[in-house]
């Protein structure tokens, strides 16, 4: 299949008809929304406008999340019509973050490293009460306490277990990397999330090896497709891993408590 078909086929199975067990999907127009249920947070993941739209469609948004009390994030890819989507939802008050590569493995084709045994001890995290060592991780490089981190993936292992695989890779028997990855049994994608190594222990290998230990579950339970969203840190390894890119995407975010909310 070539990636132009990858690409309808995970904009079909990944943002038309995604579910999560934290938010509730809605279909509004040309656009279609992921409304947080246990956060004041949501998220524009899919969208397809046309130019004469686009001002009208972006305020129904910002009106219908402002009524909620919502913070959201409009997830733009490269590919969504029209190009300068980014620009306008900026010059309406959006906060732009890093865009991202968007990123798929064949697990039909894994690489050599994915398939050996890992050079690490990666353990799966599997009930609430051990996700205390993937909030270490996260604490260690954050500046907040991981209580949402922990609250959400807490919530995803206790109502869809079946879903959210999430591992941790140790050092000394120290937590020093964590990971997880989704695997929704309607779609043929599994997505990796998370991917963050304390400093000390960068450069060693963990994040190859929990990429590793999520691309293996996934083919052991029939996916196809690998995902990823990667920042510049983790392209580089994705790509030497086997892994290529499909197409970009940035994420926009509008603060219900920002001065362009006000005005609204």
């Amino acid at each position: 299949m070539k990636i132009e078909e990858i690409r309808a086929l995970y904009d079909k199975e990944q943002r038309l008809e995604i579910e999560y067990a934290s938010a509730r999907r809605e279909i509004a127009g040309p656009v279609v929304r992921l409304v947080g249920l246990h956060e004041r947070r949501s998220c524009v993941i899919h969208s397809r406008l046309e130019d004469g739209d686009v001002t009208s469609v972006i305020h129904e948004q910002v009106t219908y999340f402002g009524n909620l009390g919502h913070d959201f994030e409009w997830k733009v890819y490269s590919h969504d019509p029209p190009p300068d989507l980014p620009e306008q939802l900026q010059a309406r008050g959006f906060e732009a973050e890093e865009t991202e590569a968007i990123m798929v493995l064949d697990l039909h084709q894994l690489s050599r490293e994915l398939v050996s045994p890992m050079d690490h001890q990666v353990r799966r995290i599997v009930s609430r009460d051990q996700l205390a060592d993937v909030i270490a991780v996260h604490s260690a490089i954050s500046r907040d306490d991981g209580f949402e981190l922990e609250d959400r993936l807490g919530r995803e292992l206790d109502e869809r277990p079946e879903q959210t695989s999430i591992y941790v890779a140790y050092v000394d028997n120290e937590p020093a990397s964590a990971a997880w990855i989704n695997l929704d049994p309607r779609s043929q994608f599994a997505s990796l999330w998370g991917g963050s190594t304390v400093s000390q222990h960068r450069r060693r290998g963990l994040y190859t090896s929990l990429v590793a230990a999520r691309a293996q579950e996934a083919r052991r339970r029939g996916f196809r497709y690998l995902t990823a969203d990667a920042r510049n840190t983790s392209r580089p390894i994705l790509e030497r891993l086997g892994l290529k890119v499909m197409t970009h995407a940035t994420a926009m975010n509008w603060r219900a408590n920002s001065p362009a909310a006000r005005q609204i």
